[in-house]
């Protein structure tokens, strides 16, 4: 039994099996997964687990080097959740957002229901 960082082993499984500059696309609950993407559904109910929570777990237990977002998220309350987590925060339109993640090697869908709230995280290394 782990005693510590994310509990939930298909989570627990994917992210061991990522590497460097792997794409992680941490989704709202209305973004559509992509086909042949690995995907893990956290979504409980509407709101349950947040964006927020969903990357504080992931930024204590992994290695991010940046962070990709729509640029629509600057008009939500998603924007101060990005940018207090992220020193390099790159912004692209959420249709390119949307095929971006068709290269992600992981997809993770929370239960977030705000607009854009969505994060493509690339994997860094700890050394």
């Amino acid at each position: 039994m782990k005693k510590t960082g994310i509990l939930n082993a298909e989570l627990n499984f994917a992210l061991s099996k990522l590497g460097h500059t792997d794409l992680i696309l941490v989704a709202d609950c209305g973004l559509p997964a992509p086909a042949g993407v690995t995907v893990v559904d956290l979504a409980l109910v509407r709101g349950i687990p947040r964006l927020e929570q969903v990357l504080d777990a992931l930024l204590a237990d992994i290695v991010v080097e940046r962070c990709v977002a729509a640029e629509e998220v600057k008009s939500t309350l998603a924007q101060p959740w990005l940018t207090r987590r992220f020193a390099q925060l790159d912004y692209i339109s959420h249709d390119s957002l949307k095929d971006l993640s068709a290269s992600a090697k992981l997809f993770i869908r929370t239960g977030e229901a705000t607009a854009y709230a969505n994060a493509a995280l690339y994997c860094g290394v700890a050394f």
